[in-house]
């Protein structure tokens, strides 16, 4: 079925109690049957927006008619496939956690090289080639592979057998299957990724196990969380879950007292710049938001820079000190940057009117096409005319290049001692606050029973409590001591890690992969697809609770991002609802002024 915004789509079940002569509207090539003309209208034109997706050959932009034929045609071009590659194949696809371009390599690679039962082939024979077709693989000591094969005749029937080695199997009947074939039998043949799984009748058609491996169960070979900045939160996280147990999301079966996905609200996904490219604005404002003191460039809200990167102006004055203070910190560097420079012999001076020359100059060192292309663009002064997305890779490309400069790696180095020096002068603040309380209440309890036994004759006891002269109560003035002021110090730790912790770090991945991100100075909690091609944001508490309250703890992932978000729910609510008055007030006033 075709897919809605790259998701899988429902078709709706027939209206209830349908009476036979009852007039109705149906969908011609979905058959869906409407009482109301206005929904069934509604629905028809959904159809013919360009939302669509082919699951097969993963084509885009379609109406949903034309996302069925290339389906259609994509099924047909899939069956292609020889006969004796499908049930390796359908082995290899069978639970793998690759994603789709990594497994038809990895197929692509295994078929080129390895010899498998069912492979037809040519082979030596008795100082000729002939035709054969592999019966059998041997294992022998070593692991050395001998290979039972049967010849084949003119009728295309096996007259014998015999055992060749590997060596003979050197001459390819049959030209093996490429790389876009694999990738529409794959996705053909599988209800869903991550892990793959194939269709429930061609496992039982073929003989392909259902059941998970049980490294997959464990937790164990799944992707692994990206690298650098996710690696803080997100793999802490999942060191956790592996100790309960819990298994892959989309291996969990449905049981009465899972969270329904209902609950959880749609996403907003409103965004000035083009949808594949919030992943480089959100990067680009957050580099600079993180690294301002070092860049010396004033805080800016997020609308700003995107306001200003889809503006057709040419030296907006944001996006100029942007430029201008990447450059500066790259030439200071003495980098690569700066040695291009030098051998152009060009004066290390950038200002707010010469920006546009070192960036043609960057655009040069870079020789990367798609930013190159814009360059004789930027030469003229029109720099407001280079598209949006353009735009966000070359600021991208510039802070990727900032961020290997040393300032910033010094930078990051004094971020990881300080996160590594709360955490232990927290382990150790706890450490000695059992100690001191354990010392506390031993002394208290040598002084209490030396009171009481002094008192006895004077003040009196009352069931084992010990009084004062007025009958009170005594407290145990200690230990409130000893803890109002380490619980004063706990707190400010507290704080520290909870900043270090969730700057530039994704919360968490759902059941479907999709990644959950929160800025700190930015008021919405982003959430990214797990192909990093679609972005979606919620931006109230009301939202953020039914995504908590849909999140199905069985499995590891939003077992993972639920302790996140509990973890920072203030933080988080709080952002959003700053962000919601802001944004509140701001359409009160434009209101009034009109």
């Amino acid at each position: 079925m075709p897919l809605l915004k790259r998701r899988p789509f429902l078709l709706l079940d027939p209206p209830k109690d349908l009476n036979l002569e009852e007039k109705v509207f149906q969908v011609r090539f979905t058959k869906e049957i409407f009482r109301d003309y206005q929904e069934y209208l509604n629905r028809v034109n959904l159809y013919r927006e360009r939302v669509w997706t082919c699951k097969v050959s993963g084509k885009s932009n379609l109406t949903y008619e034309e996302a069925l034929v290339s389906e259609h045609h994509a099924a047909e071009n899939a069956q292609q496939l020889s006969r004796e590659l499908i049930v390796p194949v359908l082995h290899m696809i069978q639970y793998s956690t690759l994603s789709l371009t990594d497994l038809v390599n990895k197929i692509y690679g295994i078929l080129q090289e390895d010899f498998f039962e069912g492979l037809e082939l040519n082979s030596r024979k008795d100082g000729s080639v002939s035709a054969c077709k592999i019966l059998k693989v041997i294992i022998g000591s070593g692991n050395t592979k001998m290979y039972e094969v049967g010849w084949i005749g003119e009728d295309n029937a096996v007259i014998n057998t015999s055992v060749v080695q590997a060596d003979d199997l050197v001459i390819r009947k049959k030209a093996r299957a490429s790389r876009s074939m694999l990738k529409m039998f794959i996705r053909e043949s599988t209800s869903q990724n991550s892990p793959w799984i194939i269709h429930s009748n061609l496992a039982k058609k073929y003989g392909i196990p259902s059941e998970p491996p049980k490294d997959l169960l464990n937790g164990e070979g799944l992707p692994k969380l990206r690298k650098g900045l996710e690696n803080g939160t997100a793999d802490d996280g999942r060191k956790k879950m592996k100790k309960d147990g819990p298994i892959d999301d989309l291996l969990l079966k449905p049981a009465a007292d899972d969270p329904s996905l209902s609950k959880k609200r749609p996403l907003s996904t409103y965004f000035k710049v083009p949808v594949d490219s919030v992943g480089d604005l959100l990067m680009v404002w957050d580099f600079c938001m993180s690294y301002g003191r070092i860049l010396c460039l004033s805080p800016f809200s997020l609308l700003d820079l995107e306001n200003a990167i889809c503006h057709k102006e040419s030296n907006l004055v944001l996006l100029v000190e942007i430029h201008a203070a990447l450059f500066h910190l790259l030439i200071k560097d003495r980098g690569g940057y700066f040695m291009f420079l030098q051998n152009k012999r060009k004066k290390l001076k950038v200002t707010l009117v010469t920006w546009a020359e070192y960036l043609c100059d960057f655009l040069e060192m870079t020789s990367k096409q798609e930013l190159s292309g814009s360059l004789s663009t930027v030469r003229r002064g029109h720099y407001g005319l280079v598209h949006t997305a353009v735009k966000l890779k070359i600021l991208r490309e510039l802070v990727d290049e900032a961020i290997t400069t040393s300032a910033v790696r010094q930078n990051i180095d004094e971020k990881i001692d300080q996160q590594q020096a709360i955490a232990a002068s927290k382990r150790e603040l706890a450490r000695n606050k059992k100690e001191e309380q354990k010392l506390s209440m031993e002394g208290v309890s040598e002084k209490e029973m030396s009171q009481t036994d002094a008192s006895q004759n004077v003040n009196g006891s009352v069931n084992g409590q010990v009084l004062d002269k007025e009958g009170k109560e005594k407290k145990n003035i200690y230990a409130n001591k000893t803890g109002d002021g380490k619980m004063h110090t706990g707190r400010h730790h507290g704080t520290e890690m909870e900043k270090q912790s969730i700057q530039s770090n994704s919360l968490g991945k759902d059941r479907f992969y999709n990644r959950y991100w929160f800025f700190r100075h930015e008021g919405r909690l982003f959430v990214e697809s797990a192909d990093s091609k679609e972005w979606g944001y919620y931006s109230s508490k009301e939202e953020l609770d039914a995504l908590i309250g849909s999140l199905n703890v069985k499995g590891i992932r939003e077992r993972a991002l639920k302790r996140q978000l509990d973890k920072f729910y203030n933080t988080i609510s709080n952002a959003l609802e700053k962000r919601m008055k802001e944004v509140t007030q701001k359409m009160l006033l434009e209101e009034a002024e009109l």
